[in-house]
């Protein structure tokens, strides 16, 4: 038996670091935007049309549920499962609530590394890292950061890619 299939297999640790604490919030405030439109149509129909009162509480019933499920439990259920992690080979991250996504994009893939803050993430000093390399999965996304670790992760990024001698093309 040669060498390469007695090795133990190389075991990835599940990435260390979460978004900012206040990622959940940012989360609930982005989903409940669309919530608060749904409660204002209902209110204005219910107005208009009183009569089908069963209806009304069956759809009235329906929001609240949404409204708990994708404002009360989701961010935090996404907070639990988002990680991220930089090391000198890959940008790690996972991602997801349903669905969970894990990413690993080597440093010597690493063709741009960009920035967003929308409002809601300026209002709350946060900002998010796209990371896009030569893969034809697309870029990989660190969400939810205080602006400052952003902006940290940028410059870390920038530096190890530098080191490299490889071009991500």
């Amino acid at each position: 038996m040669d060498s390469a299939h007695s090795e133990a297999p190389l075991v990835l640790a599940d990435p260390a670091n979460r978004p900012s604490t206040k990622a959940p919030l940012l989360w609930a405030t982005s989903a409940a935007l669309p919530w608060v439109v749904l409660v204002g149509a209902q209110a204005a129909w219910w107005m208009t049309d009183p009569k089908l009162e069963w209806l009304h509480t069956l759809a009235a019933a329906g929001t609240v549920l949404g409204i708990v499920l994708f404002v009360g439990v989701v961010p935090v259920w996404r907070y639990r499962v988002h990680r991220w992690d930089i090391d000198a080979r890959a940008v790690y991250t996972r991602t997801g609530w349903l669905v969970q996504e894990r990413r690993i994009a080597p440093i010597s893939r690493v063709q741009t590394v960009d920035t967003q803050r929308g409002p809601l993430d300026r209002l709350f000093g946060l900002a998010s890292v796209t990371v896009t390399t030569a893969s034809s999965a697309g870029a990989v996304r660190i969400v939810a950061l205080d602006a400052p670790v952003a902006e940290r992760i940028v410059a870390q990024l920038t530096d190890i890619a530098a080191l490299g001698e490889q071009d991500a093309t």
